[in-house]
């Protein structure tokens, strides 16, 4: 549970900072610092996904997850989940005037639809690994600010969403971790570390708008690959 507390009390912190005491930042300040956490975010990921033991299994569980993530469009998914929680807040929060409908609305979507909220909590889950929502935080925090200081007070209520979305994830792969063995955690953690590596590689703004930027999210399904594999492999191996 601490990265997902983490990221929620970084942007507690961020966007309040934003409201009281920031008034606009610059650009080009916000164009470098969002490709420094993109570079730090991509070697938090490449070391991750150092650890695998094998190779071809990820390479197999890439593929094999790119394909059924196409097929289902969970990226679409997503956005369109998005969209749809959108029109519901703003409808709830209308009697506020807007202010506080647009920053809470916006923040909460852009910070819990991400691939990065999901592939962090499964880590925390799993490893008891924070790093991947550690950066979250950093690159959430960064977000708050500037959102706080555009939007106001409702940026810092988008923690709540956040805490609960990340935390109910964590707990769910806690649950399911004790059936698992240290091998199938390992190369899980591996196919998730690389897919947080691609999430850097998005953020560092090299494919930008183009449509060779990676669906990180239809690569979701590319992470429990290992368990199917092995856990067949381990089934076989018994009979």
């Amino acid at each position: 549970m601490v990265g997902p507390v983490v990221n929620a009390a970084a942007i507690v912190v961020c966007a309040l900072a934003g409201c009281f005491f920031i008034r606009g930042i610059p650009e080009r300040f916000e164009e470098i610092i969002k490709k420094a956490i993109g570079l730090s975010i991509m070697y938090v990921g490449i070391k991750g996904a150092l650890d695998n033991q094998r190779v071809l299994l990820l390479i197999m569980s890439m593929v094999l997850g790119a394909v059924i993530g196409e097929f289902i469009n969970i990226d679409r998914l997503l956005n369109r989940f998005g969209n749809w929680t959108e029109r519901k807040l703003k409808r709830y929060f209308a009697m506020s005037g807007g202010t506080f409908s647009k920053g809470f609305v916006s923040a909460s979507i852009l910070f819990c639809t991400g691939s990065m909220a999901i592939v962090g909590s499964m880590q925390s889950g799993l490893q008891g690994n924070h790093e991947t929502l550690f950066a979250k935080s950093v690159l959430d925090g960064s977000i708050s600010l500037v959102f706080g200081a555009s939007m106001g007070i409702g940026v810092v209520f988008s923690a709540i969403p956040v805490l609960v979305y990340q935390a109910a994830i964590a707990l769910a792969a806690m649950a399911i971790r004790d059936f698992l063995t240290a091998d199938i955690i390992r190369e899980m953690s591996a196919v998730g570390n690389l897919l947080v590596a691609a999430i850097g590689f998005n953020f560092l703004g090299v494919a930008g708008e183009n449509p060779k930027e990676i669906r990180v999210a239809n690569l979701i399904p590319a992470i429990f690959i290992p368990w199917l594999y092995l856990g067949l492999e381990t089934i076989l191996k018994t009979t």
